[in-house]
């Protein structure tokens, strides 16, 4: 967001922390563009700081100061008003000044603003046209200065002129930034000496240019660096975009131990690989839709620290679970283990670090950024020899090292090193922890049994429950490299997380020094052994187990005597079977008890809770009380009871005065909060989620901060709730009785979003939060905004959302005066009759909603129609009236509107589009499908120079225009289920798509040959990713049109795989746009296909080889594997083609003397039509298809085949149709194949023109 300060007062750089800083105008992009580009940039695993928060005043926090510094890129997005906050121009000052002192890379980005306004001060970038509060003279001259530096710079540019969408736009800046981080990856592998040489072996090994699926495994002890260089692989491989997903799953070991552990973690990757959260695999084995999803999606994958060979089998299996081009990595400490699925030539060994490398590895521990003295080089070296180059060794010594302030210091902490054998590695280590002081020895050994992995957040609160400095302790561990902080996020997720990370080696260390003390339970063994056998020596301090792992455990625990444990502070219990435990005795110890499945209905009578902290329990037993009167928790911080269903009342927390926590989601039978919770003046989150029979909520505590009440039974929210000026959440979702919202002053200051959908018997408001950018209204019964002055109250509202609001008629005309809405959701509203007029009074619409960019009106069945002159709103891009059935006249367009892309009037009775629609210069997608009335396509249709996509399906047209010839860019046409549609003219040369399904009265199709040809040299710049053209259901065509349409399947076949060759082969000119190259090597090369399908039972006469069924073997000439293949066309007659068929492809090349190699392939849902039944007579079916699969996979990408191919003399190929219900559909009456030559091409050209 945005940011303050001077630069002139710069600290030194920072270690970085972030990929990218995100610098915006939040009113302009925050939910549109910025939130589109983060989203990417997050994808693609570059970690990105945004500011979430809205500006408050003009100064900004340090720790945005410090995000810029510790940022290695800094995307500036100069929008319209970026230069009308204060906030924003320090913040570039800032950045700028960063780059000046140590480097950092500045990306500008002008959004729909011309760089030179912003060069030259024009518009709203001029400073002096408006007064600036509070902002000096010299202040004010840094502004311009730096707006100038930044115009001048080379960034990106985007406007809806530039025929670009957005989102390619947005791939484009994704990729220059991945561009710019793999130049800054050698600098960030400074720190990881010797390893960039290792990155290339692992990266040959991987054979990234060759197709199939390639394993690879790194075979080490611990310590060694296993890890480390299989993440540096990662993040390389990962940036450089060669692959649509990836996944590392770490501590593959330790995380299948647990209940369930494996079957969690192939959860993870496949969640990862398909960026789908909601997969939930249950089943031995993964289904086929999964697992078709998988066999399309070019992975990269890391399996880090496998240990057994079920690890292998459960997330590898065999290499056809993923797609051809996919790459795995495998580290393990055994090297057998990884022989069981890798080739051995494949796997390498990490050996410790050169005499050179280790010594510079030290020093950088020892001695931070600062050059060590001659006087200790010597005994630096002598420490190295003595190690032996193991890195984590090298770290943490050199850390141990780094609070010796003399010489003498260092001799005698090097004595206490050579006490140690080295082949007791971990006691080395152990020097590191006997450093630490009691507090920080304390928090070590918790992480090392419970923390790994960990948020960082949820552990410092652990530790300060139990009296633990958790903050300062976790930095310590941090500079002695006992520990690291990692940021991460889920591919479908876009908030950062700091979770704690500890090496292997240091965790078994921590953990053995536990085992010794006996103060920290967490093996399931020890856990039993101590509770069956204690003694009460007064050791343990912490226990930590699944209840769940063995049954034993439960009469363990039936029999435990707790009180005996009287230093035991931290307790840990997971199970979610029935227990028979009827009683327990827990120490009065206790500060921190969680447990998940507790068996008791409330705690322990003699269990006085006074030391308890955070108390975390989820039951079904619970209720209807969890302590008497008598049990007194006045340290309590953390309540989570959360699916307590018997819980009838709030334990009391009158005197728990430091309460700052209390979560009660999904507690059904509680009734009521108390009204003393006012005076819990800690309480800062209350989370009353699914609590169905809580009606009314008291006065609440002054510093709430976050209070969520959705689906709960409240009818009226209280106006201290709404005049609550620290309440930054406010959920009221789903409250259906909720009537209204209370009518005094609201003072809340939520962030970003207000919503209250689903508020069923909601019908009026007052007055919204002032800084809601999102409004949602969805399912409420609101009939009209009365209270105008509330939508102009709420500035910066950027999308409102009234979806479903069946009640609602009309809109006030003051939503135009909305300067910062974006989009207009009213789907759904039944009885919505009349959209707001555009009043001429208002001189300055194009200046008042500028940001307008979307109107859905889905389904609103009573509108009739739009405002006359919708053409005002200049930077509309998406118009959608699909459904509206009432609509029928569309206005006409009386000035150019050069933003609007997508224009749908599917399923209304719009007869035809005026002349005048030639004003939307911008358009690239037209629907008039379903639209009943419409029986005449006009000429001006076509004259539309964007068109790219136009529906007519199901309309009454009988032809289409013969100037369609001439829409150059119209990519995709639909005609499915023109039941009157008799001829089809030539079509336009880049046509990728036609679906003419269920045309049942076509006759005639006319050759498109002229246009293919004449398109043929330029095809490859343009959107040759696939075409598709399919005429199912078409049982009246002639035999003069199935002869045009298998004459036209052959030259587009033939131009495909011309581009496709040329394109792989590097003989044509590389557009000029980093994001088209992009498109065409990670598409074009990997994904070209041609697909047609029309009625008939004849496999074309241009294929040379046909054969009865579903195989057919073939010949090859001696000179076949030529350097002007082309591929294999491929036919089939299907008796019947299933909605979601695919076909197997296997082909079985042999040598004369007789060597065989087999290639199989997938072809998926390339004859499907959406959303069409297909009728009975629809039987007998033609499919022509080429595939650069085959291209790729079987010839071109083969390198180290191609002596073998050389020698082949026969081919068998062999097709089955499958779908999702039954694998092997018995459809196949006959299948072709023809062997495509690019001199052949040349020939058909020159005979077809």
């Amino acid at each position: 967001m945005d940011s303050s300060s001077s630069s002139s007062s710069l600290p030194a750089p920072l270690q970085t922390k972030y990929d990218v800083f995100l610098s915006f105008r939040g009113e302009d992009t925050r939910d549109a563009f910025t939130s589109h580009l983060h989203a990417a940039l997050l994808r693609k695993n570059i970690d990105t700081y945004i500011d979430r928060r809205l500006e408050r005043g003009d100064e900004i926090a340090p720790a945005l100061l410090k995000a810029i510094e510790r940022s290695k890129i800094a995307l500036v997005i100069f929008s319209e008003d970026y230069a009308s906050s204060t906030w924003c121009l320090k913040e570039l000052v800032h950045i700028l000044g960063c780059k000046k002192s140590h480097g950092q890379i500045v990306i500008p980005i002008f959004y729909r603003i011309d760089p030179s306004y912003v060069r030259k001060q024009q518009g709203t970038y001029a400073l002096e046209d408006r007064p600036l509060k509070r902002s000096s003279r010299d202040e004010v001259a840094n502004w311009r200065a730096a707006l100038e530096e930044a115009a001048n710079m080379s960034g990106f540019h985007y406007s809806s002129r530039t025929g670009r969408t957005e989102a390619d736009f947005v791939e484009e800046v994704v990729q220059d930034v991945l561009t710019k981080l793999n130049r800054e990856s050698s600098s960030d592998l400074r720190g990881l000496f010797g390893i960039q040489r290792k990155i290339e072996k692992i990266e040959s090994l991987l054979c990234l240019d060759t197709p199939g699926v390639c394993c690879v495994g790194i075979w080490g002890m611990g310590g060694i660096g296993k890890t480390t260089l299989a993440d540096a692989v990662f993040h390389r491989q990962w940036q450089s975009s060669k692959f649509e997903a990836a996944c590392f799953l770490a501590n593959v070991r330790e995380k299948s131990e647990k209940t369930d552990g494996l079957n969690e973690l192939r959860n993870t990757l496949v969640r990862e690989l398909l960026k789908d959260k909601d997969v939930n695999i249950n089943t031995p084995s993964i289904p086929p839709h999964i697992q078709d999803r998988l066999r399309r999606t070019k992975a990269f994958i890391v399996l880090d620290d496998a240990n057994a060979r079920e690890h292998l089998e459960v997330l590898v299996g065999d290499h056809d679970r993923f797609c051809q081009g996919s790459r795995i990595i495998i580290t393990a400490r055994e090297k057998g283990l990884l022989e069981q699925k890798v080739d051995p030539a494949k796997i390498f060994s990490v050996e410790g670090l050169g005499s050179d490398e280790a010594l510079e590895l030290f020093h950088s521990h020892a001695f931070g950024n600062k050059s060590p003295t001659t006087d200790y080089t010597e005994l630096s070296r002598e420490v190295v020899d003595y190690i032996k180059g193991i890195p984590l060794a090298l770290k943490v010594m050199g850390s141990s090292f780094r609070g010796c302030k003399s010489k003498q210091e260092w001799e005698v902490q090097w004595k206490k090193v050579k006490r140690v054998q080295i082949r007791e590695i971990q006691k080395v280590l152990r020097i590191s922890y006997d450093g630490l002081d009691d507090n920080e020895n304390e928090i070590f050994l918790d992480i090392a049994c419970f923390h790994k992995g960990c948020k960082r957040n949820d552990v410092e609160r652990m530790l300060d429950s139990c009296d633990f400095f958790g903050e300062a302790g976790i930095n310590e561990l941090v500079d002695r490299s006992l520990i690291s902080i990692s940021y991460s996020c889920t591919s479908w997720e876009d908030k950062l997380e700091a979770r704690i990370e500890m090496h292997d080696l240091v965790q078994e260390m921590g953990r053995a020094i536990a085992r010794e003390q006996r103060s920290r339970l967490f093996m399931t063994k020890d856990v039993y052994q101590v509770l069956t056998n204690y003694e009460g020596d007064g050791h343990v301090q912490a226990i930590s187990t699944d209840l769940y792992e063995i049954q034993r455990l439960h009469s363990a625990l039936e029999h435990a005597n707790f009180e005996k444990m009287y230093q035991l502070r931290f307790l840990c219990v997971r199970s979610f079977r029935k227990s028979s435990i009827v009683s327990l005795d827990l120490p009065n110890s206790l500060r921190f008890l969680q447990w998940h499945g507790y068996p008791l209905k409330s705690l322990p009578s003699k269990f006085s809770a006074q030391n308890l902290v955070v108390l975390d329990i989820s039951s079904d037993k619970v209720g209807p009380q969890l302590w008497n009167e008598d049990q007194s928790p006045v340290n309590l911080k953390r309540i989570d009871l959360h699916f307590c269903r018997y819980l009838t009342e709030v334990p009391n927390l009158s005197r728990s005065l430091n309460i700052e926590h209390l979560n009660l989601p999904g507690c059904e039978s509680l009734v009521e909060i108390p009204s003393y919770f006012q005076h819990l003046s800690k309480l800062t989150y209350l989370n009353l989620s699914r609590c169905y029979k809580i009606k009314n909520l008291p006065e609440m505590p002054c510093n709430l901060e976050f209070l969520d009440l959705s689906w709960t039974r409240i009818e009226e929210l209280p106006s201290s709730v709404w005049s609550h000026e620290k309440i930054s959440h406010l959920d009221i979702r789903n409250c259906g009785h909720l009537k209204s919202l209370p009518s005094n002053s609201c003072k809340l200051k939520l962030s970003n979003s207000f919503s209250l959908y689903g508020c069923k018997s909601l019908c009026e408001m007052w007055e919204l939060p002032r800084n809601t950018t999102v409004l949602d209204l969805r399912g409420t019964t609101i009939k009209e905004l009365r209270n105008t002055s509330i939508i102009e109250s709420v500035v910066g509202l950027t999308a409102i959302k009234l979806i479903n609001c069946k009640s609602l008629v009309s809109l006030p005309t003051n939503i135009w005066k909305l300067k910062s809405l974006e989009s207009l959701h009213l789907s759904g509203c039944s009885k919505f009759q009349h959209f707001p007029e555009i009043s001429e009074a208002m001189k300055h619409l194009e200046e008042s909603v500028v940001g307008l960019t979307a109107i859905k009106l889905i389904d609103c069945k009573s509108l009739v129609s739009l405002p006359t002159n919708i053409w005002k709103l200049k930077s509309l891009e998406s118009l959608d009236l699909s459904g509206c059935s009432k609509f029928q006249h569309f206005p006409e367009i009386l000035e150019a509107m050069k933003h609007l892309e997508f224009l749908n009037l599917s399923g209304t009775m719009v007869k035809e589009v005026p002349p005048s629609i030639g004003n939307l210069v911008a358009l690239r997608k037209l629907d008039l499908g379903d639209s009943k009335y419409l029986e005449v396509v006009q000429d001006y249709l076509f004259r539309l120079t964007s068109l790219q996509e136009l529906d007519l399906s199901s309309t009454k047209i009988k032809s289409l225009p013969a100037s369609i010839k001439q829409a150059a860019h119209l990519s995709s046409l639909f005609l499915n289920d023109c039941k009157s549609l008799e001829s089809l003219p030539e079509l336009p040369p880049l046509l990728q798509c036609l679906q003419a399904h269920g045309c049942t009265s076509l006759t005639t199709v006319s050759s498109s040959s002229t246009a293919i040809i004449q398109g043929w040299e330029e095809y490859i710049f343009y959107r040759g990713l696939y075409e598709k053209h399919v005429f199912s259901d078409c049982r009246r065509l002639d035999e003069n049109a199935r002869s045009n349409i298998m004459g036209d399947a052959q030259l587009r076949i033939l131009r495909m795989a011309t581009a496709s060759s040329k394109f792989k082969d590097d003989k044509i000119e590389q557009p000029s746009y980093d994001s088209d190259n992009y498109y065409f090597e990670g598409f074009l090369r990997k994904r070209s296909s041609v697909a047609i399908r029309f009625c008939g039972n004849e496999i074309p006469k241009w294929f040379s080889h046909k054969s009865e069924g579903c195989s057919i073997k073939i010949e090859l000439p001696r000179d076949w594997f030529s350097t002007d293949f082309l591929g294999f066309a491929l036919s089939l007659v299907v008796d019947f083609a299933p909605w979601d068929m695919k076909v197997r492809c296997k082909y079985n090349f042999k040598t004369s003397n007789g060597e065989s190699h087999e290639v199989s392939h997938y072809l998926y849902n390339l004859f499907t039509t959406d959303n069409i039944l297909r009728s009975e007579e629809d039987s007998h079916g033609v499919f022509v298809w080429w595939s650069n699969n085959v291209f790729e996979e079987v010839v071109k990408g083969a390198q180290s085949l191609t002596a073998f191919y050389k020698l082949v003399t026969e081919v068998n190929v062999s097709f089955t149709v499958m779908d999702f219900f039954d694998p092997e559909l018995n459809l196949l009456e006959k299948c072709g194949i023809c062997l495509l030559y690019g001199k052949d091409a040349e020939m058909i050209k020159q005979r077809a023109l």
